[in-house]
């Protein structure tokens, strides 16, 4: 089976002797205890410096599955009790609202991860997408989007996916460049317009209020920026046509990728969008932005492999 790579850390028979003395060593600690001490000597870290220690327990738990290396049983049974555990509803104005954007009030985006308000934002995720509520792992954001102070949508943000061929052949990286700069990339993972909310153009005015701000906040509670978004729109139920518009408005001269993706091998599939919403060539892109090779797009009739 050796060597094997997960989390973008390969592992070969010469690594084991060196785990296992530091499994042994802190045996009675625990596996949250043994994975970090196991990146302190690493040094594997993050972008901003927090240990990879989640990452590291995959790899435990991977090499002791195939017989590799010896674990102390858990001290937990494995299940976070925060994470999608049930979620009270959260009672808010269902009045509808259907005139125009000049009607009402200003439209403010509100980050509400950590604060009081993001129990607001899993309740309604919850209650009216139709994907429903799942705790994003990994780096991520939370916004709500209000407008006469009522919630009118809530957008997610986390970590990109890993393999897209289409995106990595738009901006042109070979898989070194990725592994060093796909941290700069995120998903919109949620994007929820409360369904008795139909005004005209919103979805892609609340999408560039967005973009305008996550890279600050991502820098704020991450320690570093944002430069591209993507997101995948199941092409079933969805025209995207909201992202495009939003792009028009964050960056005029801004492109803009379409390509089918799999997310499921079993799954329906989803049109894959990279929104380019900074000049992502003078922070880095390997190649000007738009440019692969000689061509600037991929065949959007052929599924992810």
């Amino acid at each position: 089976m050796l060597p094997i790579t997960i989390r973008n850390r390969t592992i070969t028979d010469a690594d084991l002797p060196f785990i296992q003395n530091v499994i042994n060593e802190y045996w009675d600690s625990g596996r949250t205890h043994i994975s970090r001490e196991l990146c302190q000597r690493w040094n594997w870290v993050q972008p901003n410096g927090r240990l990879k220690d989640m990452a590291c327990r995959e790899i435990l738990v991977t090499l002791e599955r195939f017989g590799h290396i010896k674990l102390p049983a858990g001290l937990h049974n494995g299940n976070n009790p925060k994470r999608n555990r049930f979620l009270a509803s959260v009672l808010v104005d269902q009045t509808p609202m259907q005139e125009g954007l000049a009607h009402y009030g200003t439209v403010t985006i509100t980050m509400v991860r950590n604060t009081s308000l993001e129990s607001l934002y899993n309740s309604l995720v919850h209650q009216y997408h139709y994907l429903g509520y799942r705790q994003i792992v990994g780096s991520h954001l939370k916004y709500i989007a209000f407008m006469d102070q009522r919630p009118v949508a809530c957008l997610g943000w986390g970590s990109a996916a890993w393999s897209v061929k289409s995106r990595d052949a738009f901006i042109g990286w070979d898989k070194p460049t990725k592994e060093k700069n796909l941290h700069f990339v995120v998903n919109n993972t949620r994007f929820l317009i409360l369904p008795w909310v139909k005004v005209k153009c919103l979805a892609s005015k609340i999408l560039a209020l967005n973009a305008h701000r996550i890279s600050s906040d991502w820098l704020a509670v991450y320690h570093y920026p944002v430069i591209l978004l993507e997101t995948f729109v199941e092409k079933e139920r969805f025209l995207g046509t909201c992202y495009r518009a939003a792009l028009r408005g964050v960056v005029p001269t801004g492109r803009s990728l379409t390509g089918s993706v799999w997310v499921k091998p079993k799954g329906p599939p989803k049109e894959g969008m990279t929104i380019f919403f900074m000049e992502p060539s003078r922070m880095f892109m390997s190649i000007p932005c738009g440019k692969t090779s000689g061509r600037n797009f991929v065949d959007k009739d052929k599924p992810e492999e």
